[in-house]
């Protein structure tokens, strides 16, 4: 009997669940959900990939990856983060395209959005909804993949 009452408590349990609310901040309306897979194509045995291996540095694709290419930031121990060089809080069109400084990708849009290469996270000032769209990451040996499902 008690294993009975464990049983139903538990189903009420899991039923009961709200479904977590950052479950929607991923479903962004101006970035579209598409699928790539850099493969090979950033080794860092190669001069143009080399910036890679020291912390701070990174490197942009071409802009077939992603919607308007990617971003791959090298923070050190082997920790790289990719993200999508569109500003999620935009309607694409030519100033949503996030140029990269230092750490800071930035729109040309009046409002000059800023977000953080690192992170992902909107810096202060910057209105809207979303941080920067994450990539997968995975570095073999030379090899950095990014890829999105």
């Amino acid at each position: 009997m008690k294993k009975n009452a464990f049983v139903l408590i538990l189903c009420l349990t899991i039923l009961s669940c709200k479904k977590n609310d950052d479950d929607n901040i991923q479903n962004n309306q101006y970035i579209p959900d598409i699928t790539f897979n850099t493969g090979d194509l950033i080794n860092l045995s190669l001069p143009q990939y080399s910036d890679l291996q020291f912390a701070g540095n990174y490197y942009i694709t071409p802009s077939n990856y992603g919607v308007n290419g990617v971003v791959v930031y090298y923070a050190g121990n082997n920790n790289y983060s990719a993200f999508e060089l569109s500003d999620p809080n935009h309607p694409l069109r030519d100033c949503s395209t996030l140029t990269v400084e230092g750490v800071l990708a930035t729109c040309t849009c009046d409002d000059s959005k800023t977000y953080d290469i690192l992170t992902g996270q909107p810096q202060e000032g910057t209105t809207g909804n979303y941080g920067l769209k994450r990539y997968f990451v995975e570095k073999t040996g030379d090899i950095i993949r990014v890829w999105n499902n």
